[in-house]
């Protein structure tokens, strides 16, 4: 079975085609720039990689071309001849709690969460409507960033807000990352040769967006993005946690216009707006003070999630580091687990440096991991499990 997952963003496509259920990649690409000059294009497939320069003005040309270098290369005769395409979507709300073959309602739905998830949503949902196009009688299949947190109890998604502001508006915390979450805790429990559902873990994916997750007995109970990806961790360019108060200094005493705070907070705030930088390996080659302070704030905010956590889920199996820092910076790893022997995380410090996927000592009543992530082949595993359940394949 060949399934296409498609990552559709605002100037950009990333696709994989994966042939189930091995989960074997047949071919990558990657569109950039879409609509901007310079774009560009990158096609990998059986250990060779093509890189094209060619202007690539929309998503349709975008998927176009993807297209043509599959049939080009003798991989598939064309997308109307996969056995499903699946889409990751940011934002699913309360509508989707799961996997969700797409027809007209569902994409309706996606259309009106864009508000949700206005930098993402809308993009997801260009390439869904271009797929369609292109592969009309394929299964169109939406996998959610939220999904895995709609296991989340009330007493965790709800904002001490007026309940009618939940009940009308749908303002709580959904949380994101959900597909590298649980991915990645699923391939800790096959290390530890359990199931998911015997395991508390927690899992933390940490890139230039970054999120924490608690886990139970195998599903999400609280994770630190909330009502937007904003909320939580410190990350690249967003704040995370502030007193909520400080936008209304913002716009009250200093004249900020919301999308002024919109773009404060989310584009020109945390590590970049504290140092100057969002790339980790060049901030810790800066010895001033700022670059020093950027990299402790970063791993406090971090230290105080997993205690959090540890508090919340009582007894602790696994810790779980993934993405681009969390995967490659055994120096921040090490400073986020510095202390921490008192909930039972007792770092191998050789282990750490070398970026083996076990970093805990053989003594640490909690088992470090390091793993990396594969969003795209959790959500063609979905949607594999979908298309079973509706005996479609």
């Amino acid at each position: 079975m060949k399934i296409a997952v498609i990552n559709s963003g605002s100037s950009s496509i990333k696709f994989q085609l994966f042939s189930m259920p091995k989960g074997e990649i047949l071919a990558h690409a990657l569109v950039e720039k879409i609509g901007e000059a310079g774009s560009k294009s990158m096609f990998e497939y059986g250990g060779k990689k093509i890189n094209l320069t060619d202007s690539i003005k929309t998503h349709h040309e975008g998927l176009k071309l993807i297209n043509a270098l599959l049939k080009e290369h003798h991989i598939v005769e064309h997308f109307s001849s996969l056995d499903a395409i699946a889409h990751r979507v940011v934002h699913g709300g309360e509508y989707f709690r799961d996997a969700t073959l797409l027809d007209d309602d569902a994409i309706e739905k996606i259309r009106g969460l864009i508000p949700l998830a206005p930098l993402h949503n809308g993009a997801n949902l260009e390439g869904i409507l271009v797929s369609r196009q292109k592969a009309p009688n394929v299964p169109q299949i939406a996998v959610f960033d939220t999904a895995f947190h709609s296991t989340m109890p009330k007493e965790a998604y709800l904002y001490a807000l007026p309940y009618e502001m939940y009940e009308k508006h749908k303002i709580r915390r959904y949380g994101f990352h959900g597909t590298s979450h649980s991915f990645v805790m699923k391939e800790a429990a096959a290390k530890m040769k359990k199931s998911p559902k015997e395991l508390n873990m927690i899992t933390l994916h940490l890139g230039n967006g970054s999120s924490a997750c608690a886990i139970k007995n195998g599903v999400s109970v609280d994770t630190s993005m909330g009502f937007t990806p904003l909320e939580g961790l410190m990350m690249g360019t967003r704040s995370g946690d502030i007193d909520p108060a400080i936008i209304i200094y913002l716009q009250r005493e200093l004249g900020f216009s919301v999308d002024e705070v919109d773009t404060l907070l989310n584009k020109r705030s945390g590590l970049l707006g504290v140092c100057g930088d969002i790339d980790l390996r060049e901030i810790q080659t800066h010895d001033d003070e700022l670059s020093k302070a950027a990299i402790e704030m970063m791993a406090r905010r971090v230290k105080k999630y997993i205690g959090s956590y540890a508090a919340l889920l009582s007894n602790v199996d696994a810790l779980v580091f993934t993405a681009g820092i969390g995967e490659n910076s055994h120096t921040i790893r090490a400073k986020i687990l510095q202390g921490l022997e008192t909930f039972g995380i007792e770092l191998d410090e050789e282990a750490n440096e070398q970026n083996l996927t076990l970093i805990s000592k053989a003594s640490s009543r909690v088992k470090v991991f390091v793993i990396k992530t594969n969003e795209e082949l959790e959500i063609a595993r979905e949607s594999e499990n979908l298309l079973k359940r509706l005996d479609i394949i």
